[in-house]
C-alpha cells in the first residue's frame, strides 16, 4: 500500500512494491480523492511490461487494515498464474446473450494459456462500475457461461461529489464498462461470502417499486420510507446511513437469506436500495448479528482448508464499514484481515457466481501449497 499524498507519489510507490518482473496482473484500488486521469498518467509513466488493471473504491483494504486515501494492490505472478481479461462496454445497453457469449470465448480463449500448469483451477474476477445499476444482468450472463468456474467481484467506488469514471485498463480510463478476468493457477485457494444478519419476524411486501432505479416507492401499500421506520419504530426523518446497515432487508431465496441494502431514503420517501428490487417481492427486517465472530470463524475455515494464508483478496461492502465505525470494531477487524494478509476495498456490491448482493464480504483465499481439492 502507500499513502502518498499525489497519485503520481503513490503508484509509483506501490508498484516500486509489487510490480515484479514475473507479473502477470496487478490489481490496484484507489482512494477516489485521486483522480482517475492522474493514476492511469502515473501508470503510463512507470512503464511496467504487467498489465495493471484497477478501479476507484469507496475504502481500502491494506496490509495494514481499513485505510482512506490510500492506494493498495496485490501482484499475480507469471510462476502461478495465468491471466485473461475481457471488457466489459457500453452496459447501459448490455445484452445478456451478448454477455454470455463474450464470456464463454474468453473461457475458451483462457483454456489455451492456462495450459502451461500441469494441473491449472480457474477463477473469476469481476469488477463494475457501480454507478451503472447492471451488476445483476453481468453477473448473471457471465456465472452461466462460466459454469463450474467461481466468480467473485465488488462495485467500484466513486467520489460522490464528482461524476469521474472509475475503472481503468493500464492507462485507458473506462466509462460504463466492467472487467471481467480469468485467472488460473497451481495454488490451493477457496473463495468465500459471508454476513451476519439474522431475519426478524417484520415482513414487508414491495407494492410499488421501479426495478430499473433500484427504487422502492411503496412497502405493504404505504410510503416505502415512512413504513421501514413505522417497522423500527422510528420517524422518517430519523432513518440514516446507520440505521440502514444496521437493519437491511432480506429476502429469502434457495433456503438461505441474502441482503437487500438500503442506500438512502430520497425526498420523497422512497428507498433507494444497492441491487436489484422488484415489485410482489416479500422482504424481512433483519438485525445485525456478531460481525467479528463471524470472520473469526471464515477465517477459521479458511486456515483449516487452506493453511497458512498466504493473500486474500476481498470485496467488502461499505455497509457493514459504517456498520463497524458505528460499533467501534473497525480496529478488531482491521488486525483480523491484516493477519491474514488482505487486501482488496469496500463496494457498493458484491459479485458471488451468477448473484450481484450487498451487505456481504466475498473473495478469495490462497494457500501456498498446490490445489489439493476443488475450490
Amino acid at each position: 500500500m502507500s499513502m502518498k499524498p499525489d497519485a503520481a507519489s503513490a503508484v509509483r510507490d506501490l508498484l516500486d512494491q509489487i510490480a515484479s518482473p514475473d507479473a502477470e496482473l496487478i490489481l490496484l484500488f484507489c482512494s477516489p480523492q485521486f483522480h482517475i486521469a492522474d493514476i492511469t498518467a502515473a501508470i503510463r509513466a512507470y512503464g511496467s511490461h504487467a498489465r495493471i488493471v484497477g478501479c476507484t473504491t469507496a475504502g481500502e483494504i491494506t496490509p495494514l487494515g481499513y485505510r482512506h486515501g490510500s492506494i493498495t494492490g496485490i501482484c499475480f505472478c507469471k510462476s502461478h498464474f495465468a491471466a485473461s481479461i475481457h471488457v466489459v462496454e457500453h452496459l447501459a445497453t448490455f445484452e445478456i446473450a451478448a454477455g454470455y457469449a463474450a464470456a464463454k470465448t474468453l473461457l475458451q480463449e483462457h483454456e489455451n494459456i492456462s495450459q502451461r500448469f500441469e494441473t491449472p483451477h480457474t477463477f473469476a474476477l469481476l469488477i463494475n462500475d457501480g454507478l451503472a445499476m447492471r451488476e445483476e444482468a453481468i453477473a448473471s450472463a457471465v456465472g452461466d457461461a462460466l459454469g463450474h468456474v467461481p466468480l467473485i467481484g465488488g462495485s467500484a467506488g466513486t467520489n460522490p461529489a464528482s461524476d469521474e469514471p472509475n475503472i481503468f485498463f493500464n492507462d485507458r480510463i473506462l466509462t460504463n464498462a466492467a472487467l471481467l478476468m480469468l485467472l488460473s493457477t497451481d495454488l490451493d485457494f477457496r473463495v468465500f461470502q459471508t454476513q451476519h444478519f439474522e431475519p426478524l419476524e417484520h415482513k414487508l411486501v414491495v407494492t410499488k417499486a421501479d426495478p430499473a432505479k433500484r427504487l422502492v416507492m411503496q412497502l405493504n401499500a404505504e410510503p416505502a420510507g415512512q413504513e421501514y421506520a413505522r417497522m423500527l419504530g422510528l420517524k422518517r426523518e430519523e432513518l440514516t446511513p446507520f440505521v440502514f446497515a444496521a437493519h437491511p432487508l432480506v429476502v429469502k431465496a434457495g433456503g438461505r437469506h441474502y441482503v437487500r441494502a438500503i442506500q438512502k431514503v430520497d425526498d420523497q420517501g422512497c428507498l433507494q436500495f444497492f441491487c436489484a428490487i422488484d415489485e410482489g417481492i416479500v422482504l424481512s427486517i433483519a438485525r445485525s448479528g456478531d460481525l467479528v465472530g463471524n470472520l473469526e470463524a471464515l477465517l477459521d475455515r479458511l486456515t483449516r482448508d487452506l493453511g497458512q494464508i498466504e493473500a486474500l483478496l476481498g470485496f467488502d461492502c461499505i455497509l457493514r464499514y459504517i456498520e463497524m465505525e458505528q460499533q467501534q470494531i473497525l480496529g478488531r477487524v482491521s488486525q483480523l484481515l491484516s493477519a491474514n494478509n488482505a487486501v482488496g476495498f469496500n463496494t457498493y456490491g458484491e459479485q458471488f457466481g451468477m448473484m450481484h448482493m450487498s451487505q456481504t464480504f466475498t473473495g478469495i483465499a490462497f494457500g501456498g501449497a498446490d490445489f489439493r481439492s476443488e475450490a
